[in-house]
């Protein structure tokens, strides 16, 4: 994905009062006057974390023609070994992808999001408990996936998920949602990640 290299990271733009899409948009002279105000705007961080609960449940659901919808042409998924996977591979494990009866549980938690001009970095854990001959075991990943907003619309071009140790997992009160056998709970008071 090509990314500009000017950064101006949301939580900036959210915590200071003083930049305007106005200025957002001086700043990032190459989008159209609509792009810059609406990615210096709170609709793009709220229409991102819409974005990545789909993802998720895209995945939970093994719903391949959601999935196809988000991601870019160019799309590539990083594995946790850091093998590389193009995009039609990718989408033709997406159909059996998440188990139910394998996968007891999963959450999403500690959500981050930051927009940098037209790209933003959608960041959030998993916690996952995987039932296999009788066993559960429970493990942690986090996932970057990089969107890129082009022609109205934000669609991931790379997904990355990496392995979680001990020392590194979020609490249990950043979870957003959790399945349970392939069945979504929401958490009261849904909490995001704040732009970082």
């Amino acid at each position: 994905m090509s990314r500009p290299s000017i950064l101006c990271p949301v939580s900036l733009l959210l915590a200071t009062v003083s930049v305007t899409p106005a200025a957002f948009a001086k700043e990032y002279p190459q989008m159209s006057d609509h792009n810059a105000s609406y990615l210096g705007s709170l609709a793009a961080m709220a229409d991102l974390r819409a974005i990545n609960a789909q993802f998720i449940d895209n995945y939970v659901t093994n719903n391949v023609v959601a999935h196809d919808a988000l991601l870019h042409p160019a799309f590539v998924y990083v594995s946790p070994t850091g093998k590389r996977v193009d995009r039609a591979t990718y989408l033709s494990g997406w159909a059996t992808g998440f188990d139910p009866a394998v996968v007891i549980y999963w959450d999403v938690r500690d959500e981050h999001i930051t927009l940098v001009g037209n790209v933003a970095l959608v960041r959030s854990t998993n916690r996952q408990v995987i039932r296999s001959g009788g066993t559960d075991t429970a493990s942690m990943s986090t996932y970057t996936d990089t969107y890129i907003f082009e022609d109205g619309r934000w669609r991931c071009i790379q997904a990355q998920i990496s392995p979680v140790s001990k020392a590194n997992e979020p609490a249990d009160d950043t979870i957003i949602a959790y399945y349970i056998k392939g069945r979504k709970h929401q958490v009261r008071g849904e909490r995001h990640g704040q732009g970082t």
